[in-house]
């Protein structure tokens, strides 16, 4: 077994020596049709993948996908998600969002035109895009729409999913995508969670460069702070995949072990819930490593390690497409995508087919921009060295103590005491009949008797509040919170679920007991 073992060892080394240095060159060129398809591949391969994973989002917290559980796939399943489900495609419209702004705006778009955008679009947010699109419509701009004091998910993965755009319109330069993704990024992510949709953006770049998924995954964390959380969880999958090379569920205890507590999002804390960055995209990882490739392989187990297990695999499908190309991506996929491409994704004006297009052009304007040169059948790409964005780190010395069940409306004042440095009160404003219009609660929030804001929380969806209140990085010691209802109305109510509170040091629940 040696004998055969150490010869292969060998050519992996090789082949790895050849990849870093074909691709230490300074330019690349492509054809056109090259290029094309390679970014057809990327929007094609990430709407596979988030159809895939479609109807197991979320229901796997904690733990993976068993092998014998079938996940479904068959011609044309991709129409029938987008007229059954349209609001799945979270992933794909938001991408669109961004794309659009740019077709109508430039390259030069101001931030708040990525954020008025998304703000203002009739679809349905959740967690940093909805802490963001409500912090945007009350007037906090970005990039403090996304900053942690602000946002509660700034760790979350909403940029992460959001961020396919700016890779593929920059094939082969990974700091541009950087620069774009720091403008747009920021608007709802902070930290940790706006490494996510760095180092997926710069994967997406340096997937035209190569084929090998591990050259892709490994250059691209270059652009990721050492020093942060999201480095070191991605460098430790690497590690573990390089001592587990066949074993992806032993990796997956792994992650689960070390990376798996849950700082920020109120959500996750307490919970098995886990929509952080930086453990998903460690799933991302696992399926491009894993998967060694194969799109079927990278795709299940993108997919059947849990949690975002729609986002993740769209991820991976779309890196590994632009790796291939979509002429390269097996027929058995893309049968699923038949009678889908002219169709336009809810809340847009553009289908895959115009996508595919506009991409397209706008990675042949992004070639020229970055000197690099646009021919009649060729592109001369100007290749980027990977550069490292700067360090920040949100929810730090923030460490999660108790979470107390409330339950109740709150119809006048609600008051608390607690002992930490940070509290999340969650809930929502709401009607007892939906057929009432929409109303906007107003609450006053004191901490030690000293308001700190007046909180504005509608009863509509789409412009909610995600929690009633918060605030971080207080004195450690005792508090006293009230939340005081300026206006309240029969028929609409602010109801209580329960708060969370915070202290400056991490507690062993298994100790304190002993």
């Amino acid at each position: 077994m040696k004998k055969l073992l150490i010869p292969g060892l060998i050519m992996t080394v090789l082949m790895s020596a050849f990849t870093l240095k074909q691709h230490k060159k300074e330019t690349v060129t492509f054809t056109k049709e090259k290029l094309r398809d390679k970014i057809k591949g990327g929007w094609a391969g990430q709407t596979i993948g988030v159809s895939f994973g479609s109807y197991t989002e979320f229901r796997h917290n904690g733990t993976f996908i068993q092998d014998y559980q079938v996940i479904p796939w068959g011609e044309g399943y991709v129409k029938k998600l987008m007229l059954e489900w349209p609001d799945l495609y979270d992933d794909i419209y938001m991408d669109l969002t961004f794309v659009e702004v740019l077709d109508r705006a430039g390259f030069d778009a101001p931030v708040d035109s990525f954020a008025n955008a998304f703000a203002n679009a009739s679809y349905n947010l959740w967690h940093a895009n909805q802490a963001a699109r409500y912090n945007i419509l009350n007037g906090i701009k970005a990039p403090k729409s996304g900053h942690w004091l602000n946002n509660p998910h700034a760790d979350d993965i909403d940029y992460q999913i959001e961020a396919d755009f700016a890779g593929l319109m920059h094939p082969g330069m990974p700091n541009s995508a950087s620069t774009l993704s720091d403008k747009v990024g920021h608007i709802m992510n902070y930290g940790d969670g706006w490494y996510g949709g760095v180092y997926v953006g710069a994967m997406y770049s340096l997937a035209f460069l190569s084929d090998d998924v591990n050259y892709v995954v490994n250059e691209a964390l270059k652009t990721i702070p050492k020093e942060s959380d999201f480095y070191k969880c991605i460098a430790d999958v690497i590690k573990w995949h390089k001592k587990y090379p066949n074993d992806w569920k032993q990796t997956w205890y792994e992650v689960q072990k070390k990376w798996s507590e849950e700082a920020g999002c109120p959500e996750g804390i307490f919970s098995p819930f886990d929509i952080d960055a930086k453990v998903n995209s460690a799933y991302v990882v696992m399926g491009l490593l894993y998967g060694k490739g194969d799109y079927t392989r990278t795709l299940e187990i993108a997919t059947r390690s849990g949690q975002d297990s729609d986002c993740n695999p769209s991820t991976v499908g779309g890196i590994l497409g632009t790796i291939l190309g979509y002429s390269k991506i097996p027929d058995y996929w893309k049968k699923g995508l038949n009678g889908s491409e002219d169709l336009n994704f809810k809340y847009t004006n553009m289908s895959l087919n115009k996508v595919y297009e506009t991409s397209y052009q706008h990675a042949l304007k992004a070639i020229a921009a970055n000197n690099g040169k646009v021919g009649d059948a060729e592109v001369i790409i100007k290749v980027q060295k990977p550069e490292v964005v700067r360090l920040e780190k949100g929810f730090e010395g923030i460490y999660p103590v108790a979470k107390e069940p409330l339950n109740r409306n709150i119809d006048d004042v609600y008051e608390f005491d607690f002992e930490g440095t940070g509290f999340v009160l969650r809930g929502n404003a709401g009607k007892n009949d939906q057929n009432l219009d929409d109303y906007e609660l107003k609450a006053k929030v004191y901490v030690d008797g000293q308001i700190v804001e007046t909180a504005h929380l509608p009863t509509a969806y789409r412009t909610r509040r995600h929690e009633i209140c918060w605030r971080y990085q207080l004195a450690s010691g005792n508090h006293h919170i009230k939340i005081e209802v300026l206006n309240p109305k029969k028929g609409y109510y602010l109801r209580a679920w329960d708060y969370i509170t915070h202290g400056d040091k991490a507690i062993d629940g298994i100790m304190a007991h002993k």
